[in-house]
């Protein structure tokens, strides 16, 4: 595996860890803060931090090359992800984490094919198979959150239409970032969105909630901050690494780590009040050892399909 390799595994492996934990904070703080303010504190913690980092390497330059179709496709991108954040952080008063998070899984598949369309990316029969076999994990895994019972139906289709909202607001955020890649770096993409978020969510947003949060709430808010700007910085270095595609593989793994991140919770008996046990068999465990296998395959096949041309050269 080449450096490049090497890295945008790296960065790929973090944002997904991060991704997996965050429903579990969301879910927290909604008890004191309401979705557009918490989401704005997200972007001005996470613009301040990359506005200094920028600044001292030098990289604001860079902004002095856009041409006026850069600077739409930033702030559609910028809108999009607030569209995103926002919406998926609303699902959750419908919607358990692990739910949420087994609905957001259409991502990936939106995100491999759109490189396939936008950027002409190939997908070959192997990674496509993969691909078909992820579904099926997917389905596998989550089969007992997929039958509701008597549960309230409209209320669950309503959490999965947002969320599928927040899959297409997501996506198409991610796929605007890749393309302006030949002129600005994702730092630079990333810090015009916070920017732009900072300002049109303002108006928006209750700033009495910060002076009614106790230091546990403070905690929430902070790491749901951190997370941002750790997670995102690390998914738009691994998109500049990495095809599209191999990408939104390792994101399948995200729900299968929240999940197992609700579970210690609530083994640990913390929230107990807000979080419950979820119902994992031999089926979902199976499809936990299918997701796996896949997401994999479609990482190795490349590198033994490029290590068998260099031979054969």
């Amino acid at each position: 595996m080449d450096n490049t390799a090497k890295l945008g595994l790296i960065f790929v492996s973090v944002a997904v860890f991060f991704w997996g934990i965050l429903p579990i904070a969301l879910k927290l703080s909604g008890r004191f803060i309401d979705p557009v303010t918490l989401t704005w504190f997200r972007f001005l913690m996470a613009f301040v931090v990359t506005l200094l980092l920028q600044w001292r390497f030098g990289q604001l330059r860079q902004f002095s090359l856009l041409i006026r179709a850069d600077w739409l496709k930033l702030c559609l991108a910028g809108t999009l992800l607030m569209f995103n954040y926002v919406s998926f952080v609303y699902s959750l008063d419908y919607l358990a984490p692990g739910t949420a998070q087994l609905n957001f899984q259409t991502a990936p598949f939106f995100l491999a094919f759109g490189g396939v369309l936008l950027f002409k990316e190939r997908l070959n029969a192997v990674q496509l198979t993969c691909f078909a076999t992820l579904a099926i994990g997917m389905l596998m895994f989550f089969h007992p959150n997929l039958n509701v019972g008597n549960a309230d139906n409209h209320q669950i289709m309503l959490g999965v239409l947002i969320v599928q909202f927040s899959v297409l607001s997501w996506t198409s955020y991610a796929l605007l970032q890749k393309s302006l890649g030949p002129k600005l770096s994702p730092s630079n993409v990333l810090l015009f969105i916070y920017g732009l978020g900072i300002f049109a969510m303002a108006p928006f947003s209750d700033f009495g909630h910060f002076e009614l949060m106790s230091l546990s709430d403070w905690g929430v808010v902070v790491f749901c901050g951190a997370n941002t700007l750790i997670a995102y910085g690390c998914f738009g270095q691994a998109m500049k690494y990495w095809p599209t595609a191999q990408v939104s593989a390792m994101l399948a793994l995200t729900p299968v780590l929240s999940f197992s991140a609700t579970a210690i919770v609530v083994s640990l008996g913390w929230w107990s009040d807000t979080f419950s046990a979820d119902n994992l068999d031999g089926l979902s465990l199976s499809g936990i050892a299918l997701i796996i296998f896949s997401v994999f395959a479609v990482q190795i096949w490349p590198l033994y399909v490029k290590r068998k041309q260099f031979r054969l050269g």
